[in-house]
């Protein structure tokens, strides 16, 4: 899957990169029909360990589906965010079959 990446507030190395950009194509397994996708990494200003959030939207055909994690690193995030979207994936995937 073709993914843009954002890094506000600071540089993304390249072995996050790689890591995002694995675990994002793991989602073509739960939908066939992905377009592409964009990964915004951001520190926040939080007070609390928390303050790595990602956000992954992807563009499926007719719909976009998007999905905000916030974690104390941006692996954990990755992880969870990804998570989310294969249940989103899913769901619609099911919807369409449904139909």
């Amino acid at each position: 899957m073709k993914l843009q990446m954002h890094s506000i507030h600071f540089d993304a190395d390249r072995k996050l990169i790689d890591f995002i950009q694995r675990k994002a194509d793991k989602l073509d397994t739960f939908h066939g029909r992905i377009i592409d996708g964009e990964v915004t990494m951001r520190l926040t200003k939080d007070e609390t360990q928390e303050n790595k959030l990602v956000e992954l939207k992807i563009r499926i055909p007719g719909q976009q589906l998007f999905s905000r994690e916030q974690a104390k690193s941006f692996e954990a995030a990755t992880d969870m965010v990804v998570d989310a979207m294969k249940r989103q994936l899913t769901k619609h995937k099911a919807k369409i079959v449904a139909h």
